[in-house]
């Protein structure tokens, strides 16, 4: 990614990453701000402007590390080097968080975040899981900032714990060789080719996330696999039966082996509607009235009888073709 601006917080220049990135961008625009929080110039953006608002990267020091128990496919909630990303996908939780400013914020102050992780693990002696990558997608921040390669290496060195994260994307190279000493759990988000073509604009398409994920388990990491967000758009079941048998057919048997499986059905929002309504007027509605019920301070999901459809025939269709994958959960 080249960024059209960047707004950062003068003391983000007191770290080296933060140092290395003004040389990396020098020819980009930087503009001064209080803090990365509240950009009055961006958050008064109109709608429409969601996809331009993606190319701006903000620049901060991250100020709080609360770590939030979590009993999936980790320990802990972690705050970590990002939160927002590049991608637009259209239905990102991150959106019912931060509105259209779900842009791609960096954070530069990797050695204390690191660091609190490392001696939480020191002080527990205790192998715990703790998710980094649950305001981001570390595989996309690492083409900017190498922080998720200085990540493994840094924390690989330490006793306790193991780090997971999710990802759309296929940039792995940079990891491959690391000594990652087992330590780190990648976790591939798929969906049908279809759905990531209309949903899920500038991520990677679902073969080189396959191979990404092939690789990554050959280099000796802990590998799992998300089908998420489950989007029952009118042809699903066609949709979702050519995922699984592209999945059978293009993981390896050592993928298969090792690599769990997370379904989690979509969640939709008022905000999403607003934002997509604007920003990709020719993109197909998500929201559904006859599909959807209301989930709370205006979230929507799909009705219990559509998601209990879903679940049972994602479970017949893994349990036929993937014999060897066990799904963790389904939310």
């Amino acid at each position: 990614m080249f960024p059209d601006k960047i707004y950062y917080e003068p003391d983000s220049l007191q770290y080296e990453l933060g140092q290395h990135l003004k040389e990396k961008y020098s020819d980009v625009p930087w503009v001064p701000i209080e803090t990365h929080n509240k950009i009055d110039e961006l958050r008064t953006r109109p709608n429409k402007d969601f996809p331009s608002l993606k190319q701006v990267i903000v620049i901060g020091v991250r100020k709080t590390h609360n770590y939030v128990p979590n009993h999936k496919v980790s320990d802990f909630l972690v705050p970590y080097t990002s939160s927002g990303c590049t991608a637009m996908c259209h239905y990102c939780y991150l959106v019912c968080n931060y509105n259209k400013c779900a842009y791609l914020r960096l954070f530069v102050n990797r050695d204390q975040m690191l660091k609190k992780i490392i001696d939480h693990g020191i002080r527990s002696q205790k192998d715990y899981t703790y998710e980094i990558g649950s305001n981001s997608d570390l595989v996309l921040e690492n083409t900017i900032t190498g922080n998720l390669s200085w990540t493994i290496e840094n924390f690989s060195k330490s006793q306790y714990g193991s780090l997971t994260f999710p990802t759309k994307f296929n940039q792995v190279e940079p990891l491959l060789g690391l000594n990652h000493r087992g330590r780190i759990i990648i976790r591939m988000s798929v969906n049908p080719q279809s759905i990531i073509s209309r949903f899920e604009p500038g991520t990677s398409n679902l073969n080189a996330r396959l191979t990404a994920l092939n690789r990554m388990c050959d280099a000796g990491y802990q590998v799992g696999l998300l089908i998420a967000p489950v989007i029952l758009t009118e042809d699903w079941k066609t949709l979702y039966t050519e995922l699984i048998d592209t999945l059978s057919m293009q993981l390896t048997d050592k993928a298969k082996k090792q690599a769990p499986i997370e379904i989690i059905f979509m969640t939709y929002s008022y905000v999403h509607n607003a934002i997509n309504t604007e920003a990709f007027p020719q993109s197909e509605q998500l929201y559904s009235k006859e599909l959807m019920t209301g989930r709370g301070r205006g979230r929507y999901c799909y009705r219990n009888e559509l998601k209990a459809d879903g679940e049972i025939f994602l479970r017949q269709m893994i349990e036929t073709k993937l014999k060897e994958m066990t799904i963790l959960y389904v939310v």
